[in-house]
């Protein structure tokens, strides 16, 4: 496979393990709001093992490293297809969510207690 389709599918990849954990990190608090803490739980915990993995990798996607095989470009961007502010920002952003999201759940899990 030539260089540049084998960056395209990691790339492509990368996004929708993006996207997956973001509807994750969303998703917690709404189902929570609807009283499926069982789901809500699921979906923390698949984030959290996310988060184990991003750990174990220096905080890095092991994704990243795929992509880096295929291309000399090191933008914020160059493994995935987001705008490369978000990129550069993402944990930034999604971990005060995924927190913020987890202590909601715990919340409404106390008070449907």
């Amino acid at each position: 496979m030539p260089d540049r389709l084998a960056l395209v599918a990691v790339k492509t990849l990368h996004t929708l393990v993006w996207a997956f954990f973001v509807a994750c990190i969303v998703g917690a608090p709404l189902a929570a709001a609807r009283g499926r803490f069982g789901l809500a739980g699921l979906l923390i915990g698949l984030v959290l093992l996310e988060g184990i993995v991003l750990a174990v990798n220096r905080w890095t996607c092991p994704l990243t490293g795929v992509a880096a095989r295929y291309t000399r470009e090191r933008a914020p961007n160059f493994d995935i297809y987001l705008p490369r502010w978000l990129a550069r920002h993402n944990k930034a952003i999604f971990t005060p969510l995924y927190l913020l999201g987890c202590l909601y759940v715990l919340a409404a899990w106390w008070r449907h207690g």
